[in-house]
């Protein structure tokens, strides 16, 4: 059987902390459920534990996100085991998914999950920062993958396929040291120094600084995609919207393109028509059913 080159190519799904709107987000279910969706590919946060461990989790804090408090990186592996982080989004757990107990992962945990899919899956690492350890996070993530059989020229494990993510230029610089350009994805999305000034608790000088380092890392990142160093972009689905003469001389230039947070139809629609590679989403189910008359691009 062969393809059909003519025919039109669809996104390649990525399940945004995996089915995340299914189960609590980088939990064992919401990895174990996007896979059962059909994703193409899953994406991850990472921060590192006080005793140096790759957790999944978005916040530096535990707050939101487990019956925990305060910063990640003031516990060790263990401690955070003893946490709950499923039971706040308010859904029961299959059995097959695992106890609540083990819905805490760490990225070896979840390299195990996607080695077990039976198929090709992609796997989209963001490195968070600001990060305690500073560019450590890195260096600590790459150690892992090298110990799990990560081969830099391919950046790949087995099945997976390994890329990484970041909104710091900084850290995307560092990267480059060590992965290929084409496996590497400057994040960008639109700063309103004025917006983040007034909302992120802090009073009227510290507030303003935080928001130019902000409004300075986006300059910066996009620079690098001016520049083609790095081979994926990674722009919100607002700022697709707000900057299209952008987005398509990026695609004209061979940029790759990642677009977060993709769950209505209207946006999936958007992507699609733009020749979007790459969508991140919530419910991978449900875009994958809207696009399932098309083959995946550069499956």
């Amino acid at each position: 059987m062969t393809t059909d080159e003519s025919a039109p190519q669809r996104p390649l799904v990525f399940a945004h902390r995996g089915s995340s709107a299914a189960f609590a987000e980088h939990t064992r279910a919401a990895y174990r459920q996007a896979l059962a969706d059909g994703a193409d590919g899953v994406e991850c946060d990472v921060h590192l534990t006080r005793d140096q461990h790759v957790v999944l989790l978005h916040d530096a804090n535990l707050d939101r996100t487990s019956d925990g408090t305060g910063p990640v990186a003031e516990r060790t592996l263990r401690e955070l085991r003893r946490l709950d982080f499923s039971s706040w989004k308010g859904v029961r757990i299959p059995e097959l998914y695992g106890a609540r107990s083990e819905q805490l992962l760490t990225l070896p945990e979840l390299l195990e999950i996607l080695r077990g899919a039976g198929r090709p899956v992609k796997l989209a690492i963001e490195l968070k920062h600001p990060s305690p350890y500073q560019l450590k996070l890195e260096d600590r993530v790459l150690e892992v993958l090298r110990s799990e059989g990560w081969d830099a020229v391919s950046s790949s494990i087995g099945n997976i396929s390994v890329t990484f993510m970041s909104f710091s230029p900084d850290s995307v610089r560092h990267l480059l040291a060590a992965v290929p350009p084409e496996f590497i994805c400057q994040l960008v999305d639109d700063v309103d120094i004025r917006v983040i000034r007034g909302g992120l608790g802090f009073g009227l000088i510290a507030g303003g600084a935080i928001a130019n380092m902000m409004k300075a890392a986006q300059v910066e990142g996009e620079r690098i995609l001016n520049n083609g160093e790095v081979g994926l972009a990674g722009p919100g689905i607002e700022y697709v919207r707000k900057h299209p003469s952008t987005v398509r001389r990026w695609l004209a230039s061979g940029r790759r393109f990642r677009v977060w947070t993709v769950d209505s139809e209207q946006d999936v629609a958007v992507c699609a028509g733009l020749g979007i590679q790459e969508i991140t989403t919530n419910v991978p189910a449900r875009v994958l059913g809207q696009l399932q008359v098309a083959p995946a691009q550069g499956r």
